[in-house]
Protein backbone atom coordinates (compact mmCIF):
# COMPACT_ATOMS: atom_id res chain seq x y z
CA UNK A 1 0.00 0.00 0.00
CA UNK A 2 1.38 3.40 -0.92
CA UNK A 3 1.88 5.94 1.82
CA UNK A 4 -1.21 8.08 2.18
CA UNK A 5 -2.49 10.65 4.61
CA UNK A 6 -5.57 9.68 6.56
CA UNK A 7 -8.17 12.10 7.88
CA UNK A 8 -10.04 11.08 11.03
CA UNK A 9 -13.34 12.67 12.02
CA UNK A 10 -15.04 12.51 15.41
CA UNK A 11 -18.54 13.38 14.22
CA UNK A 12 -20.90 15.54 16.22
CA UNK A 13 -23.98 17.36 14.97
CA UNK A 14 -22.54 20.72 16.06
CA UNK A 15 -18.76 20.15 16.25
CA UNK A 16 -16.78 17.48 14.41
CA UNK A 17 -13.22 16.94 15.52
CA UNK A 18 -10.61 16.40 12.85
CA UNK A 19 -7.10 14.97 12.82
CA UNK A 20 -4.66 13.94 10.13
CA UNK A 21 -1.57 11.77 9.97
CA UNK A 22 1.57 12.20 7.94
CA UNK A 23 2.04 9.94 4.88
CA UNK A 24 4.02 7.40 6.92
CA UNK A 25 1.22 6.96 9.47
CA UNK A 26 3.60 7.96 12.24
CA UNK A 27 2.62 11.47 13.32
CA UNK A 28 -0.96 12.49 14.14
CA UNK A 29 -1.98 16.10 14.62
CA UNK A 30 -5.28 17.76 15.43
CA UNK A 31 -6.94 20.11 12.98
CA UNK A 32 -9.52 22.80 13.56
CA UNK A 33 -12.93 21.31 14.38
CA UNK A 34 -15.54 21.49 11.63
CA UNK A 35 -18.85 23.05 12.61
CA UNK A 36 -22.06 21.45 11.32
CA UNK A 37 -20.15 18.89 9.23
CA UNK A 38 -23.28 17.18 7.87
CA UNK A 39 -24.53 20.36 6.18
CA UNK A 40 -23.67 21.13 2.53
CA UNK A 41 -21.17 23.76 3.73
CA UNK A 42 -19.58 21.29 6.18
CA UNK A 43 -19.26 18.63 3.47
CA UNK A 44 -17.63 21.22 1.16
CA UNK A 45 -15.12 22.12 3.89
CA UNK A 46 -14.26 18.45 4.41
CA UNK A 47 -13.90 17.91 0.65
CA UNK A 48 -11.62 20.95 0.40
CA UNK A 49 -9.52 19.58 3.27
CA UNK A 50 -9.25 16.19 1.54
CA UNK A 51 -8.08 17.90 -1.65
CA UNK A 52 -5.70 20.42 -0.10
CA UNK A 53 -4.04 17.99 2.35
CA UNK A 54 -3.72 15.14 -0.18
CA UNK A 55 -5.88 12.81 1.91
CA UNK A 56 -6.15 9.23 0.63
CA UNK A 57 -8.84 7.95 3.00
CA UNK A 58 -11.17 9.12 5.75
CA UNK A 59 -12.19 7.30 8.90
CA UNK A 60 -15.11 8.40 11.02
CA UNK A 61 -15.57 7.32 14.61
CA UNK A 62 -18.69 5.21 15.12
CA UNK A 63 -20.02 5.53 18.68
CA UNK A 64 -21.37 2.04 19.26
CA UNK A 65 -22.36 1.18 22.82
CA UNK A 66 -20.16 -0.95 25.04
CA UNK A 67 -22.22 -4.00 24.11
CA UNK A 68 -21.88 -3.21 20.40
CA UNK A 69 -25.41 -1.87 19.82
CA UNK A 70 -26.21 1.09 17.59
CA UNK A 71 -27.87 3.91 19.51
CA UNK A 72 -29.29 7.15 18.12
CA UNK A 73 -25.87 8.85 17.85
CA UNK A 74 -24.38 5.83 16.04
CA UNK A 75 -27.28 5.82 13.56
CA UNK A 76 -26.86 9.55 12.91
CA UNK A 77 -23.11 9.04 12.47
CA UNK A 78 -23.74 6.18 10.01
CA UNK A 79 -25.94 8.50 7.97
CA UNK A 80 -23.15 11.10 7.99
CA UNK A 81 -20.65 8.45 6.84
CA UNK A 82 -22.96 7.51 3.93
CA UNK A 83 -23.38 11.18 2.99
CA UNK A 84 -19.64 11.79 3.14
CA UNK A 85 -18.90 8.64 1.15
CA UNK A 86 -21.12 9.85 -1.68
CA UNK A 87 -19.53 13.32 -1.65
CA UNK A 88 -15.83 12.40 -1.54
CA UNK A 89 -13.62 10.74 -4.12
CA UNK A 90 -11.65 8.83 -1.43
CA UNK A 91 -12.73 5.85 0.66
CA UNK A 92 -14.71 6.67 3.82
CA UNK A 93 -15.10 4.05 6.53
CA UNK A 94 -16.25 3.82 10.12
CA UNK A 95 -14.03 2.93 13.06
CA UNK A 96 -15.13 1.92 16.56
CA UNK A 97 -14.55 4.96 18.73
CA UNK A 98 -15.30 3.50 22.14
CA UNK A 99 -13.12 5.12 24.80
CA UNK A 100 -11.63 7.80 22.52
CA UNK A 101 -13.50 10.62 24.30
CA UNK A 102 -12.14 9.45 27.64
CA UNK A 103 -8.61 9.28 26.25
CA UNK A 104 -9.06 12.71 24.68
CA UNK A 105 -10.18 14.24 27.99
CA UNK A 106 -7.07 12.84 29.64
CA UNK A 107 -4.88 14.28 26.87
CA UNK A 108 -6.84 17.54 26.97
CA UNK A 109 -5.36 18.39 30.32
CA UNK A 110 -1.99 18.52 28.58
CA UNK A 111 -3.05 20.33 25.42
CA UNK A 112 -4.62 23.54 24.23
CA UNK A 113 -6.23 21.74 21.26
CA UNK A 114 -9.95 21.46 20.73
CA UNK A 115 -11.33 18.44 22.69
CA UNK A 116 -13.28 17.25 19.62
CA UNK A 117 -10.12 17.21 17.52
CA UNK A 118 -8.20 15.50 20.33
CA UNK A 119 -10.82 12.74 20.21
CA UNK A 120 -10.18 12.50 16.45
CA UNK A 121 -6.45 12.17 17.20
CA UNK A 122 -7.14 9.29 19.60
CA UNK A 123 -9.37 7.67 16.99
CA UNK A 124 -6.69 7.96 14.31
CA UNK A 125 -3.94 6.69 16.62
CA UNK A 126 -6.12 3.68 17.46
CA UNK A 127 -6.70 3.00 13.76
CA UNK A 128 -2.99 3.33 12.91
CA UNK A 129 -2.15 0.86 15.69
CA UNK A 130 -4.73 -1.65 14.49
CA UNK A 131 -3.94 -4.97 12.87
CA UNK A 132 -6.24 -3.98 9.97
CA UNK A 133 -4.13 -0.92 9.14
CA UNK A 134 -0.89 -2.85 9.59
CA UNK A 135 -2.10 -5.54 7.14
CA UNK A 136 -3.11 -2.94 4.57
CA UNK A 137 0.08 -0.95 4.93
CA UNK A 138 2.66 -3.68 5.29
CA UNK A 139 0.88 -6.79 4.03
CA UNK A 140 1.28 -8.51 7.40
Amino acid sequence: MASIRILALDYGRVHTGAAVCDPTGTIVRPLEAINEAATPDGIRRIAALVDSDNIGSVIVGLPVSLNGEMGAQAIETSEFIDLLGRALSVPVKSWDERFTSKLASQKGRLSNSNPHSLAACCLLEDYLDSAEYQRQRFGK
